[in-house]
């Protein structure tokens, strides 16, 4: 698909997500797109280390989250297919609903952050 590569510019950064996005999206990876992701997955966390450095002590984890999420440009809807139920991003961004254990396993292994920055 697309050579795992050093992530040097906004252009590359994007297509680098749309192929974890694509990844993300399939139901069951075969082991070589397992790895495949999660190389991808190092390589736009180095980028937005890089470029999109992430205070902790900034805010609550929900404003973490929407910080991931703008890096990202992921929405609500794109944050609710991630866990698992559409209509759950909405509830989650507007404080109606808070994140469950599996939420932040899901959310720290995608944005390839500590689970930590969402207790």
């Amino acid at each position: 698909m697309h050579p795992p590569l050093a992530i040097a510019d906004a252009v590359a950064y994007a297509n680098t997500m749309e192929l974890i996005d694509a990844l993300t999206r399939l139901r069951k990876l075969s082991s070589d797109q397992a790895e495949y992701l999660n190389t991808l997955s190092i390589l736009a966390d180095a980028y937005e280390n890089e470029h999109h450095p992430i205070d902790a002590d900034a805010g609550s984890p929900l404003d973490v989250l929407r910080e991931l999420m703008a890096a990202r440009d992921m929405n609500a809807s794109d944050l609710g297919r991630l866990l698992g139920e559409r209509c759950l991003g909405p509830k989650v961004l507007n404080g109606q609903r808070e994140l469950s254990k599996t939420h932040i396993r899901k959310l720290s292994d995608y944005f390839g952050v500590s689970a930590e920055l969402f207790l």
